[in-house]
């Protein structure tokens, strides 16, 4: 994506592949913002079909620019990306598999239909169209429906993979290896150099798989991450596209600003709370 300036430094050493990705994220989320504010002034405008359309695929290739930087960094350092640093406490407490739950992504649509229905009942019931997330069209629904189940079902495949390969790490293999390593400590205090050498190199030969195949499948929760909202957008009228797309930015974003807030007033010193100058203040 050429109009966006981040990016995820991969060449720096020494553990700053998070470092670089915080700061990618804080630029990411920045522009975001932006993106709400264009979304805004679209809906209230008199945009034509094809602009307001340009305009949530340019929002859209926006998420696709922020999972294929992502997709990078966790080449580097797959841990941070599935533990992310930069994310606040709350923000972390609803983590599935290093981001949001696919699944929450028709929940967030229904909760928007369901007040934007609200808000404009008396014109719907006169049979008269509002053109937003309100006035679903049976056919939308369906098909909404039917990508709801499967998105249900990739989700449990996604979950049941992770819980497998998270019971690898009381394999017979790291059960010997943490007993050996154990021995040692004790029957050595003093630790002899070279063995805690052969220990650490064996440890990091153990984990490397384990790395590798949470790697893979936070490349498949991410791409139904993206392909989730990239469904329901193609399902969706552009108009409707555009009140969609602004309730994820919204909902997003106020949670990583609400987030940051709590973590400094219970004192939190995660890096979700220090040096940020995002502003958004929509």
């Amino acid at each position: 994506m050429s109009e966006v300036p981040c990016d995820c430094n991969r060449t720096t050493e020494n553990g700053a592949e998070t470092e670089s990705f915080h700061q990618f994220f804080e630029c990411w989320i920045s522009e975001q913002n932006q993106h709400l504010k264009e979304l805004l002034v679209a809906e209230s405008s008199q945009l034509t079909g094809e602009e307001l359309q340009a305009l949530s695929e340019k929002v859209v290739e926006h998420y696709e620019y922020y999972y294929k930087a992502k997709s990078r960094c966790a080449k580097q350092d797959v841990l941070a990306m599935l533990s992310p640093p930069w994310m606040s406490s709350l923000e972390e407490a609803f983590l599935w598999i290093g981001g949001w739950r696919p699944s929450m992504a028709f929940h967030l649509l229904y909760s928007k239909s369901g007040l934007q229905f609200e808000a404009r009942f008396n014109e719907l019931i006169q049979g008269l169209k509002t053109h937003d997330l309100g006035d679903l069209s049976a056919s939308q629904i369906a098909e909404l429906d039917e990508m709801q189940r499967r998105t249900i079902s990739e989700e449990r495949e996604i979950t049941d993979l992770m819980a497998s390969h998270q019971e690898t790490l009381a394999d017979a293999s790291m059960v010997e290896l943490s007993h050996v390593a154990s021995e040692m400590i004790r029957g050595n205090e003093g630790g002899e150099v070279e063995e805690s050498k052969v220990i650490e190199e064996k440890v990091e030969s153990a984990l490397v798989p384990k790395e590798k195949g949470l790697e893979k499948i936070l490349q498949k929760a991410d791409e139904l991450r993206l392909g989730t909202v990239k469904g329901i957008v193609n399902v969706l009228t552009p108009k409707q596209a555009i009140h969609f797309l602004i309730a994820a930015a919204e909902l997003h974003l106020r949670l990583h600003e609400w987030g940051k807030k709590i973590d400094a007033r219970k004192g939190n010193l995660g890096t979700a709370g220090e040096g940020k100058n995002c502003n958004s203040s929509i």
